[in-house]
């Protein structure tokens, strides 16, 4: 027994990869050379051997790494996974179809785990059927660790604990997009066109269109939907497009002001969007973004449609090749303003490709995070900034990514 729970054969398991995503959690997290028990999990052993082989060109280590059989859809495997493993990091999307099973039995084990997921009604699930169960066995279930949602979550806390430290306390945040060059794997390709078929069911879009959807409780706060069109930003005067990652990043914000005592505020305001420039240059491209990501959502609404984009998307297993995520990168920008009017302005960036290369190092150090830092011992569906906050900012910094805080003048 440790800390009152059975030991654990791994301190950690990858579960997942093999897949394009899980392959580099995988080659992050050995890089890093963690002094913890770690292990690969998935359902071929034929993949998990190629990738233990790979994993081994980078530290000769590797080749002895344990290869854990499991099936997501099979409750008795993954019951096994959740068993052995002190905490279990998972690249398996769609995660509404292959994530249940793994997060009720990490639940149920008092096992800690965290996701690359961008799914809302799938962390709506798992708040419902796990929260009060994780609560009760110490895990701490801690999804949307990639790109979805740790740049909004962290960069707006760390405006928090800027403005914190001086006894202030913030009013609201505005998330603007200034940098964005990446590409697209087969899964995220997989996850968007199941959530488009799963959209047709009115609960699922009852809980897409909520912004509060994910915050226990009552009461809700100011925020309405979030921005559907070109807008001409009032502070910046530049012109702003829809951004599609609002619908998870700040639902995941405004839970993170639930859990952490509305540490926010109770009126705290947060958006997101796309800054495209300002002029009539700005206004054509924020009226160009959202027409294309509305024929876009137009298509996927529909059985045809999504048939055809899933033949024009990247397969499962695929995309961008190492040197396409090298020339990729990312750049934040949150202004924010306190309640007695002080602005202040966050920069959160990365000089990798944002959905794969960054990801990969954010929910690689999520996982290590959760297997090795002292964390608070409450357990339940969290967040990164209620669950691992400063811990994971500055491991993410030390990492290569920047979380930067200064006067907006």
């Amino acid at each position: 027994m440790k800390n009152g729970r059975p030991e654990r054969d791994f301190d950690l398991v990858l579960f997942g990869a093999t897949g394009f995503t899980g392959r580099l959690v995988a080659e992050h997290v050995v890089r890093r050379r963690p002094a913890l028990r770690l292990a690969l999990a998935g359902r071929s052993r034929h993949k998990l051997e190629r990738v233990r082989d790979d994993l081994a060109a980078l530290d000769p280590a590797a080749r002895d790494l344990p290869l854990v059989l499991a099936d997501a859809l099979e409750a008795a495997s993954i019951g096994a996974v959740a068993a052995r493993a002190r905490v279990v990091c998972s690249t398996v999307g769609p995660f509404a179809r292959y994530g249940r099973e793994l997060a009720r039995a990490c639940a149920e084990q008092g096992t800690h785990y965290c996701d690359s997921t961008g799914e809302t009604h799938f962390v709506r699930a798992l708040i419902d059927a796990h929260h009060a169960r994780a609560a009760q066995t110490g895990a701490r279930l801690v999804p949307c660790c990639g790109f979805d949602s740790i740049p909004s979550d962290l960069g707006v806390f760390v405006v928090h604990q800027h403005l914190a430290a001086r006894g202030k306390q913030l009013a609201e945040a505005h998330y603007r997009v200034r940098r964005m060059k990446g590409g697209v794997s087969g899964g995220t390709a997989a996850s968007v066109l199941a959530l488009a078929e799963e959209a047709g069911d009115p609960a699922v879009r009852r809980v897409l269109g909520d912004p509060y959807a994910l915050c226990p409780g009552e009461p809700r706060g100011p925020d309405g939907g979030d921005s559907r069109g070109p807008r001409r930003d009032a502070d910046t005067g530049r012109f702003t497009a829809p951004f599609v990652m609002a619908a998870i990043n700040t639902r995941i914000v405004r839970r993170s002001n639930a859990l952490l005592g509305y540490a926010y505020g109770r009126d705290f305001r947060y958006d997101e969007a796309v800054d495209v420039g300002p002029g009539p240059v700005g206004l054509a491209r924020a009226c160009a973004m959202t027409a294309g990501l509305g024929a876009a959502l137009a298509v996927a609404a529909f059985g045809p449609g999504r048939g055809l984009l899933a033949r024009a998307l990247p397969a499962p297993g695929e995309g961008p090749s190492r040197e396409a995520r090298e020339r990729g990168s990312f750049a934040i920008e949150i202004r924010a303003v306190a309640t007695d009017g002080e602005r202040v302005r966050a920069t959160v960036s990365g000089d990798l490709d944002p959905g794969y290369g960054e990801t990969a190092v954010m929910v690689g150090e999520s996982a290590l995070s959760l297997a090795e830092d002292d964390l608070p011992a409450s357990g339940g569906v969290l967040t990164t900034a209620s669950c691992q906050g400063a811990a994971l900012v500055d491991r993410l910094r030390a990492a290569g990514m920047t979380f930067r805080v200064e006067a907006d003048d």
